[in-house]
């Protein structure tokens, strides 16, 4: 089965639920992906993916198996590598002189690097699990191997090194320069919310004006997007016959599912945004990583 990246119009309401509001099964669940993605926070599609809590359960129960073996690994791994590689092709502009000129220390600089190191790694898990769910709800069916003893769990650590505070620039927390790029941010990207990533890199804020003011020009002339279409097509590839299927989900198991929580429309819609905008968001981290290159 091919799928189109699609950007529903017009845009769906969504539901997150953030992690400090979360009780009893859905912080159960929060606490559980973030261990087995092996990151410091909830994504914002998942948090939606639980407001419908018969989806979240059959996707999450039947996907954990696959998320925690050594192929979902190394597919994030390979995703990366491929954006990474692609974005040097854009140029992006460096700014570690810049961010010297303006008072930043060696530290403070490494810092940085160190959060978008968390979101180039974290990103990854998060864009395959989307782009399962839309898949399944779409009447997709994975092709690979279905037999929990023949896949290989990952063993170990995957995920980076970090001691650098995990703390959200929230846009009430937030000055008026920094509100407006987040203002901004949305109108350029055509979306209704500000990404985790971006609020937690906005903890600078210096920094973070000077690095969207880069990014910027790139995303207005769609110089990202066929690097996001790739990165869509290839992550299709991996879902369809690349990646095994140790809890046997099935698209008429996660369809059923998600029309007890809401009409399935409604549902497909709220998964087609996310796994829209996360190519487009890998894309984007890719670049700010480059603009930091040492």
């Amino acid at each position: 089965m091919e799928l189109a990246r699609l950007k529903p119009d017009p845009i769906p309401t969504i539901h997150p639920m953030p992690e400090y509001l979360a009780k009893g099964q859905r912080l159960a669940w929060y606490k559980d992906m973030q261990n087995v993605f092996q990151v410091p926070w909830m994504g914002v599609v998942t948090m939606a993916f639980s407001h419908y809590p018969h989806f979240y359960k059959t996707l999450w129960d039947g996907a954990r198996g696959l998320c925690a073996s050594q192929p979902y690994v190394e597919a994030c791994l390979e995703n990366r590598a491929f954006v990474e590689n692609q974005v040097k092709g854009l140029n992006p502009t460096p700014l570690c002189s810049k961010l010297a000129e303006l008072g930043y220390a060696p530290r403070e600089i490494a810092d940085i690097r160190q959060m978008i190191e968390i979101f180039s790694h974290g990103n990854q898990p998060y864009l395959i699990l989307a782009t399962l769910a839309r898949y399944l709800l779409e009447g997709g069916e994975m092709e690979g191997a279905v037999v929990p003893d023949t896949i290989s769990a990952f063993k170990g650590r995957h995920a980076p090194d970090n001691d650098v505070p995990f703390v959200l620039m929230e846009a009430h927390h937030a000055d008026p320069d920094t509100r407006a790029v987040y203002d901004d941010i949305k109108a350029v990207l055509g979306l209704p919310l500000v990404n985790t990533d971006y609020r937690a890199l906005a903890r600078w804020p210096s920094y973070w004006q000077l690095a969207w003011a880069d990014i910027r020009p790139a995303l207005l002339a769609a110089k990202t997007d066929p690097i996001c279409d790739e990165l869509h097509l290839r992550t299709v590839d991996l879902i369809r016959d690349g990646l095994p299927n140790p809890g046997c989900l099935s698209s008429s198991a996660l369809i059923q599912a998600a029309r007890q929580d809401a009409p399935l429309d409604e549902v497909i819609n709220m998964c087609r945004l996310f796994q829209w905008l996360l190519p487009g968001l890998v894309t984007n981290v890719a670049y700010l990583r480059a603009q930091l290159a040492e």
